[in-house]
């Protein structure tokens, strides 16, 4: 009987060793992880969303620093409905600072390495700035800058980053969608496209518009946003916010790892901007507040709240004419969303993504030409199986103006998905020490291009 108890003893004592030497391993491995977040003031849905997978080298512990209210708690929200969904939950485990020192107290504790912004833009610059200079790693939503006295603040922020070593990039999710990829993809291949064309002030070689919603559903809930998001002084323009994403793509699409000059490679021509306008009962629906706050008042005439959200720029790219607009409704019509359109012209044949009702509201790329010949055709052929090597699953299907590319769903991800991977690129810049050579003289001409737009557009009223 001794005998029993005692090896029932030691038994129980090797499961205990066991299981507190995988609680210890599996302590050393999270200690292991060389990235920690800090998240600073997440007013913005995207910031929740660079958390809505978990990532091989990140610390699940995130250190959260914000000013008290409604925007921080909604973020937590969104993580807790990550963390305790039924399909892959994440893990994250949120220690929060809430108070009026936040940043001096998140710069004094530096309990991370990587700071994660996406709010109010207002200060937006000013917290990457003072991030940077401490030694941060910086991955900041759009926009970066939205004014002039901002843009100057923002170079600053990158002279500081390249000093101290330290890398400082934004958010462009739409780059991974996979019409937008595949766009550049063929603008690559000069037996389908040719050469990209110079065009015209009234005929541009490549144009871009976006068209958004205020009201709109996220992680499949209403998306309530803070009031704040409506005043151009906190949030932005139009033409400095998500212009940033259109610009950001012709750079990419056009002159693909090619480092851009703004002082000599882009020359603004045009700017316009225009006001949508809310009735009191469409800002209550989308805010929850019952309302104007007093900092909207100078926005309003007869009880319609105008808020400058549309923006369109022409301007040039190394002599290649191009426009990028950005409109805002209030809400999509049913079984609709937020649209983009895109074309760039080739001498070959004119590459081009639509999203309209033929479409269904998804975006669809098309290759277009007036070349029927047979050898082009083969030509095309021959050139596509590139395209397909590195997407499989990808295919054209023949059509009266040229050709659909027909796009494998696995493709079809979804707006969120892309904030992960963003995250995992610049994990991997991070563990490489270096962004690519062209990403931040192309991140500096983008923002000089959005906030001399604005400031051009301004000055004409």
């Amino acid at each position: 009987m001794r005998k029993e108890l005692l090896t029932i003893a030691l038994l129980s004592a090797m499961v205990f060793n066991q299981g507190c030497n995988s609680k210890k391993e599996e302590a050393k491995n999270e200690e292991k992880k060389p990235l920690s977040l800090i998240v600073v003031e997440p007013g913005h849905f995207h910031a929740a969303l660079v958390q809505k997978s978990m990532y091989d080298d990140v610390d699940s512990v995130v250190h959260v620093y914000a000013s008290e209210g409604p925007d921080v708690k909604a973020y937590l929200d969104k993580v807790e409905k990550y963390n305790t969904r039924p399909e892959n939950p994440t893990h994250w485990k949120e220690e929060v600072y809430t108070g009026p020192d936040f940043l001096e107290k998140m710069l004094s504790e530096k309990k991370g390495n990587v700071v994660v912004l996406a709010g109010n833009n207002q200060k937006k610059t000013d917290y990457i700035k003072k991030s940077v200079d401490a030694g941060l790693n910086v991955l900041a939503d759009k926009p970066m800058a939205i004014d002039a006295a901002g843009f100057d603040k923002l170079k600053e922020a990158f002279a500081s980053a390249d000093k101290n070593k330290v890398l400082l990039y934004d958010i462009m999710t739409e780059r991974y969608e996979i019409t937008n990829t595949l766009q550049r993809e063929l603008a690559l291949l000069p037996e389908i496209f040719g050469e990209l064309q110079k065009g015209t002030p009234e005929n541009p070689a490549v144009s871009k518009e976006s068209v958004h919603h205020f009201f709109k559903y996220i992680s499949g809930e209403p998306l309530v946003r803070p009031t704040w998001f409506f005043d151009v002084n906190q949030q932005g323009e139009g033409m400095v916010d998500v212009t940033t994403h259109l610009v950001d793509l012709v750079q990419w699409s056009c002159f693909p790892n090619v480092s851009l000059d703004y002082q000599k490679d882009i020359q603004l021509l045009s700017t316009k901007r225009t006001a949508t306008q809310l009735t009191p009962s469409q800002f209550k629906l989308v805010t929850k507040s019952e309302t104007y706050p007093e900092f909207l008042k100078k926005d309003i005439k007869d009880t319609l709240l105008n808020v400058y959200s549309n923006g369109e720029l022409n301007y040039t790219l190394k002599g290649v004419h191009a426009k990028v607009s950005v409109i805002w409704n209030f809400q999509a019509p049913e079984g609709t969303g937020d649209t983009h359109y895109s074309i760039m012209k080739g001498s070959k044949a004119n590459l081009i993504v639509r999203q309209g009702k033929e479409q269904k509201y998804k975006p669809v790329l098309y290759i277009e030409t007036t070349d029927k010949s047979k050898a082009y055709e083969d030509a095309v052929a021959a050139a596509f199986k590139s395209v397909q090597a590195k997407f499989p699953g990808v295919e054209l299907k023949k059509i009266p103006a040229g050709w659909e590319v027909v796009i494998d769903a696995k493709y079809d991800t979804g707006h969120e998905s892309h904030f992960a991977q963003v995250a995992n690129a610049y994990m991997g810049y991070l563990k490489a020490g270096k962004l690519p050579e062209w990403e931040v003289p192309n991140m500096i001409a983008k923002y000089w291009l959005t906030t001399a737009a604005l400031k051009q557009a301004k000055e004409k009223k």
